[in-house]
């Protein structure tokens, strides 16, 4: 029996989870809102984290009823994210596992979505679709490493949705990318918008400079006589469906190449019904089956740390003191996944 307890903070949400054996016994997290209109900057970030960890630790252990003796490895998040929430996180971390006594892992973000998402769905070896704030990636496991089929080249798609919700003043509570969600759902007319897809990658920063345009506000626009008025709700909806059919092909042809019959849907925009609707279309035309999870999992959190540093722990991984640090370039093919023989 193998208890685990798991640190998250690369972005805006800050989380600790405790796993035994596929278990999860705890997972507390809070999340760092700014008003409506401004993004959170790495910074103010980095000291709500520092504010919060040490009450969340403290209901971690009260929910999971675990003692700090029981706990068998530290686990942080190494990378990829932004660095001074990652610092804080992992300075905490690093702390907790020397007043323990106990071994530290670090952990990649991603192959945290990952394995969270193959536990909770038991999926078997699915084409991955990892959607969030900060990354989009189309993944595949071979030969011990999940290999990236395609990416963004430029931001990824949880960025554009929260940047486009900066743009028309959406609140931040509780995600930018879900109240996107609830106005899409409003929409009625669909604004044809650049659909940029690039071999297997994607692009999504002009499509947002061109959708800013649609949402200036009045006398800061161009106007032209053919231009027709767009209501929020509609620009929500054109958004949502151009993203997301794009993200539906490159996802497709991976699982073409790969013979796969399963696509797992991870990371915070993964939540987003829209999207698990329309990849659930593809798959049944494909005779393939789709998997996601719910907000609990699939939005950041210390569990998922936690249950990837279990898979990496049993399986023999170990981290020496010098190399607990952070970074925030952290490929999710650098990874040598030791825990899987399929």
């Amino acid at each position: 029996m193998v208890i685990v307890i798991g640190f998250e903070g690369s972005a805006n949400k800050i989380g600790v989870g405790i796993v035994c054996d596929g278990q999860v016994l705890a997972n507390e997290r809070e999340t760092y809102i700014t008003p409506p209109g401004e993004g959170f900057l790495p910074k103010e970030t980095a000291q709500h984290h520092r504010s919060k960890i040490h009450a969340i630790l403290k209901r971690a252990l009260a929910v999971s009823g675990v003692t700090p003796q029981q706990i068998d490895v530290v686990c942080y998040t190494k990378g990829p994210g932004m660095a001074p929430p990652l610092l804080a996180v992992a300075i905490v971390a690093r702390t907790i596992a020397q007043i323990w006594n106990k071994p530290i892992l670090g952990v990649n973000h991603c192959i945290g979505h990952i394995e969270m998402g193959r536990l909770i769905t038991k999926a078997q070896n699915p084409t991955v679709l990892y959607v969030s704030g900060g990354n989009t990636q189309i993944i595949s496991y071979a030969c011990k490493r999940y290999r990236i089929f395609g990416e963004t080249i430029d931001i990824a798609i949880g960025n554009c949705l929260d940047r486009f919700a900066r743009i028309i003043k959406l609140s931040n509570d509780p995600s930018p990318g879900y109240n996107i969600e609830q106005m899409a759902k409003k929409g009625t007319k669909y604004l044809a918008l650049p659909y940029s897809v690039k071999g297997m990658d994607v692009s999504f920063s002009g499509i947002l400079s061109f959708i800013e345009q649609k949402a200036r506000p009045k006398g800061k626009q161009k106007k032209r006589v053919d231009d027709e008025k767009w209501s929020d709700e509609d620009l929500c909806f054109s958004l949502q469906e151009t993203l997301f059919a794009m993200l539906v092909e490159t996802t497709e042809r991976a699982m073409a190449h790969c013979g796969s019959s399963e696509v797992l849907i991870v990371g915070g925009v993964g939540c987003n019904e829209r999207l698990q609707q329309m990849m659930g279309i593809m798959c049944e035309e494909r005779g393939a089956k789709v998997f996601a999870t719910d907000e609990r999992f699939c939005i950041d959190n210390g569990v998922m740390i936690a249950h990837a540093g279990w898979e990496m722990f049993r399986s023999g991984t170990r981290m020496s003191w010098e190399e607990a640090t952070i970074t925030q370039r952290y490929r999710t093919d650098e990874v040598l996944v030791t825990w899987r023989d399929d």
